[in-house]
């Protein structure tokens, strides 16, 4: 699975052992249960669909279950999110594979509270079609993005305080996710904005 073997290595990750998971848009669960497999010590799926939300946790080995490893949650994004922050629930890594084509290109990285989910140095990746953008407002970064035919994985961080920010008003309101920003360009609503600091 490419997300993991990106995440265990090179810029968009510093390794993916011992990497609390977080699976948004869970579905069948293969992403959070493979994260399981890959060592991780604990994974909460969310999937809002009960009947997904229960084959997930059928399909789950008594030995990852019987260990507390894992939290299925069959609530809608926004509640979902509530929930961990209320519990104070951190994670080093945070996947998103919502529908295409539904909107959530423009929405997502403006759900409340998302981004305090990540850890200081978490990664939030988003898997979405090509063909669709991604807008990445404040405090969002992207790190990197991978294009496999009609679908991307693009990686962002959290901007710190220690990032010196400009604004350069006349670009494009939208990422094209077919073009990589490693070195620290990225668009929002109110134009793209470039750090010095490198985020790797």
């Amino acid at each position: 699975m490419a997300l993991f073997s990106i995440l265990s290595g090179g810029e968009a990750g510093k390794g993916f052992k011992n990497a609390v998971f977080l699976d948004l848009f869970a579905g069948t669960g293969r992403v959070g249960i493979e994260a399981l497999r890959r060592g991780a010590p604990s994974v909460v799926m969310v999937e809002v669909l009960r009947d997904r939300a229960r084959a997930i946790e059928r399909s789950i080995s008594e030995d990852f279950a019987e260990a507390g490893k894992v939290v299925v949650l069959s609530l809608e994004l926004r509640r979902a999110i509530a929930w961990l922050l209320k519990r104070e629930r951190l994670f080093d890594v945070a996947f998103a594979d919502p529908p295409y084509n539904e909107g959530w290109g423009k929405s997502l990285l403006y759900t409340k509270g998302l981004e305090k989910l990540l850890k200081p140095e978490g990664i939030f990746v988003v898997e979405h079609a090509s063909r669709e953008g991604l807008e990445v407002p404040q405090p969002w970064v992207v790190t990197d993005a991978r294009t496999y035919g009609e679908t991307t994985l693009t990686f962002l961080r959290i901007i710190h305080q220690e990032a010196f920010l400009w604004n350069i008003p006349s670009a494009p309101s939208t990422l094209d996710p077919s073009i990589p920003s490693p070195t620290g360009t990225f668009t929002s609503r109110d134009g793209p904005l470039l750090f010095l600091t490198r985020f790797e």
